[in-house]
């Protein structure tokens, strides 16, 4: 037997039954009417502070005023040529490359590992395991920053890259997805696995991640993201100017008297990256939605 991962087969078409009670959820015209108008009003809504981000960003140095200030002319990029040529940035954007990737890298891999370990694995207290590990998702984020911070102090970890990432990598929301995705895997597949004598670390780098790549992809982009904007973590931990990270140089900008649009313009240089990613991983982010929301 192969093990390389092949796709399930596609799912039977509904019944007759079925097809009728989908159809019967389908909005109407009317619904749809509105839904494309609501979506209309809510376009410029959500696009108007990029669109002030950007235009305010090529404007001179001068005080704001609205609206004349958000008009496209005239066009000055002496900002970015500001941003772009600061000895700050390039450290900035490594440190925020460094936090992001590899933060993302460790988390898929152990939620991944996690997942199929509670979706296709059999051991005493997985259901308490499990949903004790889920609890985390009930405490509040700022309430762990203290005893967190004291911890990595204690063990050297202020200004190290390390001290930095390692916190963030017991992600309970990209497990729970992935036991949701993994448990719509068939059984059948891994006992056929077994019986061809695969290992359990070869049935999960064969068949567990290949088939995983939906959700693999919408929970790097959205990992990815959070990392790439987390600030009051990088902050706290990173006391010193070297460990800044993106959003920790721009807001410190705030603090030396810099011109809005520098501020701005720098602002802008650090969403093309987070765009970006979204942009690559636009292949399987709503199949993976999609599917880690009815899997299981």
């Amino acid at each position: 037997m192969s093990l390389t991962a092949t796709r399930p087969a596609p799912p039977k078409r509904p019944a007759p039954s079925r097809r009728r009670a989908y159809k019967a959820l389908e909005p109407s015209p009317a619904g749809r009417a509105v839904r494309v108008v609501l979506l209309a009003m809510a376009t410029p809504v959500t696009l108007f502070p990029f669109y002030a981000m950007v235009v305010l960003s090529l404007k001179p140095a001068a005080a704001v005023e609205f609206p004349g200030s958000l008009l496209p002319w005239p066009i000055d990029t002496g900002a970015y040529a500001q941003v772009l040529g600061g000895r700050d940035l390039p450290l900035w954007t490594f440190n925020t490359l460094v936090y992001s990737v590899v933060s993302v890298v460790a988390v898929l891999l152990l939620a991944s590992l996690a997942g199929y370990a509670f979706a296709k694995k059999r051991f005493p207290g997985r259901e308490t395991m499990f949903w004790s590990f889920l609890s985390m998702v009930m405490v509040p984020y700022h309430v762990t920053l203290i005893p967190t911070f004291v911890l990595i102090a204690e063990l050297g970890g202020v200004d190290t890259y390390w001290g930095l990432i390692l916190p963030t990598l017991a992600n309970a929301q990209a497990v729970f997805l992935m036991r949701q995705f993994i448990m719509g895997l068939p059984d059948e597949l891994f006992e056929a696995a077994r019986l061809d004598g695969a290992s359990e670390w070869r049935i999960f780098t064969r068949i567990v991640l290949p088939l995983c790549k939906p959700i693999l992809a919408t929970l790097g982009v959205f990992v990815f993201l959070w990392h790439w904007n987390d600030f009051l973590w990088p902050l706290i931990i990173g006391q010193g100017a070297e460990m800044r990270t993106l959003t920790v140089g721009i807001a410190s900008l705030q603090q030396e008297n810099v011109p809005l649009n520098v501020v701005l313009a720098g602002a802008t240089v650090a969403f093309v990256p987070i765009f970006a990613a979204y942009l690559v991983g636009q292949r399987y982010f709503t199949e993976g939605v999609t599917m880690s929301g009815i899997k299981g």
